[in-house]
């Protein structure tokens, strides 16, 4: 095949990955909304065909409210709620599932077209199919964490199925977006160091760790256990840590472990990312690199700030919404651009 057409060919199909990739940020950030109202819980059955539409009647919406009534959320949470409350929780639950419907039909509608049209070549086709294997495993951990909050005696969804389902979330957009700059930046554009690229590869790791840590605390409303700054509730290691018996369920279940070790991690990634950008020092004369780094310290320099913002107005219920929701998108754009340094940082034949 001719060259000039392969790289047509190759853009037409990145583009389109792309817009997969801001579709399922926007996703994840509807599903932080979500979380944040409190409304996961608001729709009790997995419809995936039917369930595209709203209630369209008020005998209709009477019984939506009357299944959510039987959860015990709604008896213990929201006892006090009114058929217009439960219409605005409602709403985010069924935006979340409607977004993921449409991020199923752009990417089929794509799929078929340039299948059609012949815009694939056969390297493409297996990273597809795992594409669309990922963004159907993502849809039943979905409904998996809804069903974890739907027991009795469970107010809210379980946080390791939060952060289950929001890991899983971000390991589709960087596989994505990975496979969107496979066919965008060229050989020439890679540089390729052994040092850095291990370095780098250690702070994803840490990222990883501090994001599941992020959906610990979004799933345990740990922020409203000690919105201070810098001090956790007037002491840098806070009392309560030991709590739970045994003493490793602290890790991931207590409430002011989990934000002490987000706040702990949170620093560490701050101090690796400053590391890192001073070794990159040696690295001059390409363009896209020096644009990524660069990048890199100003997000996690943003992300930080955020943190900080989040946390001191987690008792504010709006502005809590608000700043988190922002806090995540930041966060999901500091994997981009880790990913995509990585990216650049490989051996130009791979």
């Amino acid at each position: 095949m001719d060259t000039a057409l392969t790289e047509r060919n190759n853009r037409q199909v990145a583009i389109w990955l792309l817009i997969g990739v801001g579709m399922i940020i926007i996703q994840v950030l509807i599903g932080g909304i979500t979380r944040l109202t409190e409304s996961g819980l608001s729709i009790t059955e997995w419809k995936p065909i039917t369930g595209a539409l709203p209630p369209l009647n008020d005998a209709a919406w009477q019984a939506e409210f009357d299944r959510y009534k039987v959860t015990d959320q709604f008896k213990y949470v929201h006892q006090g709620f009114t058929l217009s409350d439960f219409k605005f929780i409602f709403f985010w639950e069924w935006f979340h599932r409607l977004w993921a419907r449409l991020l199923g039909v752009v990417f089929l509608i794509g799929f078929v077209y340039f299948l059609a049209k012949k815009k694939f070549n056969k390297k493409m086709i297996l990273p597809m199919v795992v594409l669309f294997l990922l963004g159907g495993l993502q849809g039943a951990i979905g409904w998996l964490m809804v069903k974890s909050g739907l027991v009795p005696e469970k107010y809210f969804v379980g946080h390791i199925e939060l952060a289950t389902h929001f890991i899983a979330a971000l390991g589709l957009l960087a596989y994505t977006l990975w496979f969107a700059l496979s066919l965008l930046i060229k050989p020439e554009q890679k540089i390729f160091n052994a040092g850095l690229q291990k370095f780098l590869l250690t702070i994803l790791v840490v990222l990883i760790v501090q994001l599941f840590y992020g959906a610990f605390m979004a799933g345990l409303r740990a922020a409203v256990s000690a919105p201070t700054w810098p001090d956790i509730n007037g002491r840098m290691i806070p009392d309560g840590m030991d709590e739970l018996s045994p003493w490793v369920k602290n890790v991931t279940n207590n409430n002011i472990t989990v934000h002490f070790i987000h706040r702990g991690l949170a620093y560490l990634l701050f101090v690796l990312v400053v590391l890192w950008w001073l070794k990159t020092k040696i690295i001059s004369g390409n363009v896209l690199f020096s644009r990524l780094r660069s990048s890199l310290m100003i997000i996690v320099l943003l992300q930080v700030l955020l943190g900080i913002i989040t946390v001191l107005n987690a008792t504010h219920s709006n502005q809590f919404v608000v700043f988190g929701v922002l806090h995540q998108c930041v966060a999901m754009l500091l994997l981009m651009c880790v990913v995509t340094i990585l990216y650049v940082l490989r051996k130009r034949n791979l």
